[in-house]
């Protein structure tokens, strides 16, 4: 799913919800669920990336796979390896829950050049944070486009735990195509503008729930950056309850 329209958020939630009812179904245990669906999706990115375009229907595959992984808990340990044509690929993304400082170094790899944000005001950031909040609400992409620089990079983190863009996604048009696939506005979703590390950035909901958080970076008065968060580790803190423990 390494294309430049990212999946629905909304699909994207329940798909993962999906895929916890079912293990925990099989195994009576929501910890042991998790680790499950972790697994699974550790499994689908480590499929080479024409093996995965060739799904048609990801998510029959990634319930096919939860399954196996719980029939190989439920008859004998060290059977994590059991789906059909997926052994060894557990090893390949261990790491694929890296923070944000990590993706950008991985982004240099694929050839990302970000560059140095020169100084923009705060009232500045916040203009065009909220225009993209309306672009993206509205599904208006020449709105959006406008917003973003020629070379913008948009990158997204989903630690390997919900099937999302794998690979950065470069230019202007292109990332405006992700941004309206992810956010687009399905019932139960909202956009809102928020402080994220101390520049207005975005939060998406589903459910009341916290899905992504979006930072964006601007250059010269476009952005020119956007990371979105969607690891469901990484926005443990966004649900908390107010005066719960961290």
């Amino acid at each position: 799913m390494d294309r430049a329209a990212a999946v629905p958020l909304a699909e994207l939630l329940d798909e993962r919800r999906y895929l916890l009812d079912v293990a925990c179904w099989m195994l009576g245990s929501a910890g042991a669920a998790e680790h499950v669906v972790d697994e699974t999706y550790r499994r689908w990115y480590g499929l080479p990336d024409a093996a995965r375009g060739r799904i048609e229907v990801p998510r029959s595959w990634l319930a096919k796979t939860a399954g196996g992984i719980c029939l190989g808990r439920l008859t004998g340990p060290g059977r994590l390896d059991d789906t059909p044509g997926t052994a060894g690929s557990a090893d390949r993304l261990r790491n694929a829950g890296r923070p944000a400082t990590t993706l950008l170094v991985d982004a240099a790899g694929h050839g990302v050049h970000v560059r140095r944000p020169q100084p923009v005001t705060a009232y500045r950031h916040d203009v065009l944070a909220r225009a993209v909040r309306d672009a993206c609400a509205a599904q208006d992409a020449g709105l959006l486009v406008s917003l973003l620089a020629p070379d913008a990079t948009a990158l997204f983190d989903g630690g390997g735990k919900v099937r999302a863009l794998a690979r950065p996604v470069h230019g202007r048009r292109q990332v405006a195509a992700s941004l309206l696939g992810l956010l687009a506005l399905r019932p139960r979703t909202t956009l809102t503008a928020h402080s994220v590390n101390g520049r207005t950035g975005l939060v998406a909901r589903y459910d009341h729930q916290v899905a992504a958080v979006i930072s964006l970076t601007v250059t010269d008065r476009r952005i020119t950056c956007v990371l979105i968060v969607l690891n469901p580790d990484k926005l443990r803190s966004w649900n908390r309850a107010p005066g719960s423990p961290r």
